[in-house]
C-alpha cells in the first residue's frame, strides 16, 4: 500500500482507473471492512486500483480540543489495517481548523474530483463531510453527476441488531462489554504502548505488573480487571490486565493500564507491548488489606490462566 499525504502523491503514479472511499475509518471495524472489501472487488473486476481518502488526526482532535480517549486505533494500526483488507493507496490529508471550514463541495473540488480518472465512488451509510456535515451521499450524487462517476452507498452492517459503526464501538468499550466489542471489530481490541517504571508495587507483592506509557488520545475501556492477551517480541502471552487508579494503595491516581504475564519473568523496561483484551472480569476496588488483594490477584490470574477463547 502506499502513503500520500494530498492527492497530489496519488497523481505521480500515473493515472490508473481509481475506485475510491473516503471517511475517518477509526478502528476499521466490520462495516468498514465490508464497504471496502466490496469496493475492493469491484475495483479489481475493473482493474482499477482501491484508494482511500482519510483524514490525519482525526477530525474530533481538533474539533472538539476537550476529547479525551476517544481513538479506538492509533493511526499507525489503522494503516495497517487498511493495508490488510487490500486498500492500495492511502491519502492521508492533514486536518487542521482552517480545513474544516471548508464546505463539502470545496473539499470534493480542490481534494477529490482534481484526480480526472475516478471511475466508482463507495460512501458509508452515516459519513458526512464538509463545514456543518453539510455533505451526504445524496450530496456527492448531484455533485459528481456531470462527471460520470459511478456514486454507490453501502448499507449499514448489523450485528447483534447493531448497526456497527464507531460510536458504537466506543459505547461497548465504555460498558466493558469486550465481547461484543470483538464482534463489532471482527478482531480483539487491543492497546500498545512502551512499558515503562510504575510504582513497583507488583513485583514487591510477587505479581510484577508491565506499566503501559498510552496514546492519550486512544480509549481504554471500563475500569475493571481482565483477561488479555501481552504481545512482545512476536510472543504473545496470556496475561491479567487491570485498568485504573489502583484504588487499594492510593486514591485519586492517574489512571493506569498494567498487565501481569502469566508465567513470564524477565524485564520488559522499554520494550513496546500489545495488549489484546479478552474479558473482563470484576470491578476495580479497594480491598482493606494488601494481603486481601494478594489473594485475589491470585484468584484473578488462575481465572485468566484457564479462560477459553470461543
Amino acid at each position: 500500500m502506499h502513503f500520500h499525504d494530498s492527492i497530489d502523491g496519488l497523481l505521480a503514479h500515473g493515472s490508473p482507473a481509481i475506485a475510491l472511499t473516503f471517511g475517518n475509518f477509526d478502528g476499521v471495524h466490520l462495516g468498514h471492512q465490508r464497504l471496502l472489501k466490496e469496493l475492493k472487488k469491484k475495483a479489481s473486476a475493473s482493474n482499477q486500483a482501491l484508494v482511500v481518502i482519510t483524514f490525519t488526526p482525526h477530525p474530533r482532535k481538533i474539533l472538539q480540543s476537550y476529547a479525551e480517549r476517544f481513538l479506538i486505533s492509533s493511526y499507525l494500526q489503522r494503516r495497517k489495517w487498511l493495508s490488510d483488507v487490500g486498500v492500495d493507496h492511502l491519502v492521508e490529508i492533514p486536518f487542521t481548523r482552517d480545513f474544516s471550514t471548508q464546505g463539502a463541495a470545496t473539499f470534493l473540488d480542490k481534494h477529490v474530483l482534481i484526480y480526472k480518472n475516478i471511475k466508482t465512488i463507495f460512501l458509508g451509510w452515516d459519513f458526512a463531510f464538509g463545514s456543518n456535515k453539510e455533505g451526504d451521499a445524496a450530496f456527492v450524487k448531484k455533485h459528481c453527476a456531470h462527471n460520470s462517476i459511478d456514486v454507490e452507498v453501502c448499507p449499514a452492517y448489523p450485528v447483534a441488531d447493531l448497526k456497527v459503526s464507531s460510536s458504537v464501538v466506543r459505547e461497548s468499550l465504555q460498558k466493558g462489554d469486550m465481547e461484543l466489542t470483538h464482534k463489532l471489530l471482527g478482531r480483539l481490541f487491543s492497546v500498545e504502548g512502551i512499558v515503562v517504571k510504575g510504582e513497583g508495587r507488583g513485583r514487591k507483592i510477587g505479581i510484577p505488573t508491565a506499566n503501559l506509557q498510552l496514546d492519550p488520545d486512544i480509549i481504554i475501556p471500563l475500569r475493571g480487571v481482565y483477561v488479555s492477551e501481552a504481545a512482545c517480541r512476536g510472543l504473545v502471552y496470556r496475561s491479567v490486565t487491570n485498568v485504573g487508579h489502583n484504588p487499594t494503595f492510593e486514591a485519586d491516581k492517574a489512571l493506569t493500564v498494567e498487565t501481569h504475564l502469566i508465567d513470564y519473568s524477565g524485564d520488559l523496561y522499554g520494550e513496546n507491548l500489545e495488549v489484546r483484551f479478552l474479558s473482563r472480569l470484576r470491578d476495580e476496588r479497594r480491598f482493606p488489606t494488601v494481603n486481601d488483594l494478594i489473594a485475589q490477584l491470585h484468584l484473578d490470574i488462575d481465572k485468566g490462566r484457564g479462560f477459553k477463547i470461543d
